[in-house]
């Protein structure tokens, strides 16, 4: 019976051992701050003329595992063009030079601040339609608003959390910071450059895991 006693609690050790090297190592979230991505287009309203032209020019793609931009055709999450925001999720609305979606990913906008936004709403992701991209367009529908004349200012609105679903699955969110170069403190739409996005993201780089 000693001896017994003496066997099980040495196998009971060894797999005490064994299961907490067994045990998953998660990553660490990733919170950082990108600076100026530039994401030009080119046509729109004239300002000259007042009149609408085609809009075009290449959408800047970012991917959230690497941190950066990136010129892939399949392995971005996120991509922008002026105040237009699409993720690689959905498809098309064929506009010029719209990249084709080729990934999984998927947003929606959340009401609140980068520390308060702890989990993702699963149930509110959307990806691009037919009917409309999932960050909705235009001023004061999305997570910009827009100030007219004589102004003319385009400025982040308070409280919109963007929250991800990456191209393979993982969880981001991000908060738009400026619209303007280098982010000045109080933009002026007639000397500060555009379009240059500032924004702050947090990366959660653990598969299956919804939570910041």
């Amino acid at each position: 019976m000693r001896k017994t006693t003496i066997y099980l609690t040495i196998f009971l050790l060894i797999f005490s051992s064994c299961s907490k090297e067994d045990e998953i190592q998660l990553l660490d979230i990733v919170s950082e701050k990108f600076e100026n991505l530039y994401a030009p287009q080119n046509g729109g309203r004239n300002q000259r003329t007042g009149q609408m032209e085609p809009v075009s020019g290449e959408f800047t793609k970012f991917n959230f595992s690497t941190g950066q931009i990136t010129t892939s055709d399949t392995d971005w999450d996120v991509a922008f063009r002026a105040t237009t925001i699409i993720v690689n999720g959905g498809v098309s609305l064929e506009t010029i030079d719209e990249p084709t979606r080729t990934g999984n990913s998927a947003v929606y906008i959340a009401n609140g601040t980068m520390s308060s936004v702890t989990d993702v709403d699963l149930m509110s992701l959307t990806q691009d339609s037919s009917n409309g991209y999932a960050v909705p367009t235009g001023g004061g529908n999305g997570w910009y608003t827009y100030q007219g004349p004589p102004v003319n200012l385009i400025s982040p609105t308070p409280g919109k959390i963007l929250v991800f679903r990456t191209n393979d699955g993982k969880y981001a969110k991000v908060e738009i910071l400026s619209y303007y170069k280098d982010a000045p403190e109080n933009p002026d739409a007639y000397t500060d450059e555009t379009p240059y996005y500032t924004f702050n993201f947090v990366y959660q780089p653990n598969e299956g895991v919804t939570s910041f």
